[in-house]
This record gives structure tokens, C-alpha cells and sequence, in this order.
């Protein structure tokens, strides 16, 4: 009977270190699919190693992590990096990959690097911020209105093997380094990319707004100490008028143009009543624009399949196309045409709008940041300097709440293509 005991003991241990090294191994296809925080800590409570490249046979304690530094770090605000004495990192937190601090278990951020060494040779803490590119692998999904990012930064643009142009995020993070064991580093990466992004937002709606809002007032006050002389000049008085009258119908387009975007913050949710034709959509679009066409000299034109349905909020729909077509107008040359094409995508699951112009095109630095609330271009001309950066951003959020996105290709010289994706109807 001992003998047996002792069988089945041996039995189940061999069992446990045959998953202990099935687990090691397939823990890098497990982590793309389930939660690796929550791996992380399990396997840290029962003294799983996250590291690869340890030795198997290495039965060093202290390289493992306690339940009760498990249960402190689960409670520390921010993410987390523990590294052992060579640098090998023990356990990370799932973002830390990306944001480009992590990778293949090792600490890549220089800086975060030199910090570490310091705490582990002279003791305290250190404390830095800096700014990390998010990695190609994990930016390659980005697509211009995949998310309602309205954030000021700048990506970098990449182009990937298969051609593929990508954009990958940067990443403002503050970080505190410190020792929690005599062989253990504790790193805390706070993100603030958010708050940075708002900031610059912030900056950007004061600068362009207080800028469209100074003129007429002081279009005003000019009208107003003309009116009070005694002997006004009547001519003076009409062309000051008339500027007036300008800047109020400016502000009217720049209060209609927030009201919109104030209304497409809410998803549309397909129903019956919300199915409309996409052809007639554009074409009630481009009629809206005719008088400025018209204006500027610049033709449209309007063709593709009049069979598409779509699940759409029509004044949404309309202002969106609107704003591209107003967009492709204004950076048209005179006697030029913009095209707009109506058709289905690939996959045959959506329908793509596509408004075509021969304008003086995007520099490829800027592309990023078109979308975003209150940007303006470098791009400018007479007929775009008194915009205040709302019609794309406006373009982008109707795609989101229609579940749709939208994306651009533009090189300087040879004009712009924007292309708004909707769903299907059912």
C-alpha cells in the first residue's frame, strides 16, 4: 500500500511539471487570446516564472514572486514591471507591451533602464517622464476614425512590409523606479497620453475659437464708434456692415457646425425607420453644396450604385457628406472637378462614399491629425483661412456613431481621396 502511495505521489508530480512546462511554453499564443494580467498573477501566486529564458531547473526562490507582492502590486494604481538583479523582467503588466516599454520579457526603454540601475546600485527612487512609440505589431489595426480619439498628437507613420501605410501613437507616460526586494525592482508607469491629448485639444479650441470670435467683435465695435460720430461716413458704415454680416454668418456656421458635433456623439441603432438610400443621401449632400461650387468654379460630380442601403440619422448623414464635399470644394482649383462615387467595399459587408478632389493634397506629417477637433493644416488659402478645424472632426464622429469609419490618401500636389464606410443594410 506504501508503494502505491508513493506511485501515485511520483505520478502526480511528474503531471504538475509536465504542465508547469506546457504552460511556460504556450503561454506566449495564450496571452494574445485571454487576459495576461490575470495569468501573470496566478502564476506568480504559485511560482510560475514569466520569463523564458530562465533555466528550468533554477530553484532560486527569491527569483519567484510571493503571494503578498502579488497582492501588493494588484493594488498599486498605474502599471507595473518587476525586474530581477540581471534585468529580466518577472512580471509585466499587459499594457506594458503597448506602450513600447516591455518586450520579449526584457525592459527596452533605455531610460526606464538607466533608472533601474541607479535605484539597485545607490538605493531610493527615481522619477521620469517620457514619451514612447507605440509598437508596429500592435499599431498596425490603427485606421483613421477606429476610435473616438479626438487627441492632438502627432503619430508616426510607417510603411510595413506588405506596403501598408500605419500609424503608430505616442505614448506620454510618468514613471517611478524603486527597489521592493534586494533583488527585485519595482517600475510604476503612470500613462497620461489622455490628459496630454486633452490638453493640446484644449489649446487648439481657444486659439482657433477666441481667434473667429475676436473679429467680429471687433467688427463691431468699429461699426458702433462709426455709428456714433456725427458726420459717419455713409459708404465707411455699408462696407463695415457688410463685414459685419460676414462674420455673422460665420459664427452661424460655426454654432451649427458644434451643434452637429454635439449630436453625433450617440450610436445609431439600426432600425426601420433609419434606412435610407445612400445615392440619394450624396445627392441631397452635394445639392446643399451646389451654391458654393458654383462660387468657387469648381464642378461635382456624382455617380455609383443607386441600390445601396444604409441604416443612417439623415441630418448626420447629410452634414458628414456635406463637410467632405465643402472640404473637397475648398481646396479645389478653379475649374476643376470633384468626383464622389457611391459603390460597395470588398468585403460585402459595407458601403464606401468616396469624394475624390485634384487640390493642393496633405503633407503626410499632417494626415495623423486631420480628423482631430479644432486642427487646422498649414495647407491654407483664402478661401479655407477663416475655418476653425470642426468639418472633418465632425466627418469622423457620424462615421463612429454609424458604426462606420473613415480614412484618407492625399500626397502634396496630386489632390486628396477620403473615403466614409458605412455597414450595410440587412
Amino acid at each position: 500500500m506504501v508503494i502505491f502511495v508513493i506511485f501515485c505521489v511520483m505520478i502526480f508530480i511528474a503531471i504538475v511539471a509536465l504542465i508547469s512546462k506546457l504552460y511556460n511554453w504556450a503561454y506566449p499564443f495564450l496571452s494574445q487570446y485571454i487576459n495576461t494580467d490575470a495569468i501573470a498573477h496566478w502564476r506568480a501566486s504559485i511560482g510560475f516564472r514569466r520569463s523564458r529564458k530562465r533555466n528550468d531547473d533554477d530553484d532560486d526562490d527569491d527569483d519567484e514572486l510571493d503571494f503578498e507582492t502579488v497582492r501588493m502590486l494588484s493594488v498599486i494604481p498605474g502599471l507595473t514591471v518587476v525586474v530581477d538583479e540581471n534585468d529580466e523582467v518577472l512580471q509585466a503588466s499587459t499594457d506594458t507591451y503597448r506602450l513600447g516599454i516591455v518586450n520579449d520579457e526584457c525592459l527596452v526603454n533605455d531610460r526606464i533602464l538607466q533608472a533601474v540601475h541607479s535605484v539597485r546600485e545607490s538605493g531610493g527612487k527615481r522619477s521620469c517622464e517620457l514619451v514612447t512609440q507605440t509598437p508596429d505589431r500592435f499599431a498596425n489595426e490603427y485606421r483613421f476614425g477606429d476610435d473616438g480619439d479626438d487627441g492632438a498628437a502627432a503619430a508616426k507613420q510607417q510603411v510595413i512590409g506588405d506596403g501598408t501605410v500605419v500609424f503608430t501613437r505616442p505614448n506620454w507616460l510618468k514613471v517611478t523606479v524603486g527597489q521592493i526586494s534586494e533583488t527585485k525592482t519595482l517600475v510604476i508607469i503612470n500613462d497620461v497620453s489622455e490628459e496630454h491629448r486633452f490638453a493640446q485639444v484644449r489649446e487648439d479650441f481657444v486659439a482657433n475659437v477666441t481667434e473667429q470670435l475676436l473679429k467680429p467683435t471687433r467688427a463691431l465695435e468699429t461699426l458702433g464708434e462709426d455709428l456714433e460720430e456725427d458726420d459717419a461716413d455713409i459708404s465707411q458704415i455699408l462696407v463695415e456692415a457688410s463685414r459685419v454680416r460676414n462674420y455673422a454668418s460665420h459664427l452661424s456656421h460655426l454654432v451649427a457646425d458644434l451643434l452637429l458635433l454635439i449630436k453625433a456623439q450617440s450610436k445609431v441603432v439600426p432600425s426601420k425607420d433609419n434606412l435610407v438610400n445612400l445615392l440619394d443621401q450624396v445627392r441631397a449632400a452635394a445639392d446643399v453644396m451646389a451654391p458654393l461650387a458654383w462660387k468657387d468654379g469648381v464642378r461635382v460630380i456624382v455617380n455609383g450604385a443607386d441600390d445601396i442601403m444604409v441604416h443612417a440619422e439623415s441630418e448626420q448623414l447629410q452634414g458628414a457628406l456635406s463637410k467632405l464635399i465643402e472640404n473637397a470644394i475648398d481646396y479645389s482649383p478653379e475649374r476643376k472637378a470633384v468626383g464622389i462615387a457611391v459603390s460597395r467595399a470588398k468585403d460585402g459587408k459595407h458601403a464606401v462614399v468616396r469624394v475624390v478632389d485634384q487640390g493642393c493634397g496633405i503633407a503626410r506629417e499632417e494626415q495623423p491629425r486631420i480628423f482631430e477637433r479644432f486642427y487646422r493644416g498649414s495647407n491654407q488659402s483664402s478661401r479655407t483661412g477663416d475655418g476653425v478645424g470642426l468639418g472633418l472632426a465632425i466627418v469622423k464622429h457620424v462615421a463612429l456613431t454609424h458604426h462606420g469609419s473613415v480614412s484618407v490618401w492625399s500626397a502634396p500636389g496630386q489632390g486628396s481621396t477620403f473615403t466614409f464606410s458605412l455597414p450595410l443594410a440587412d
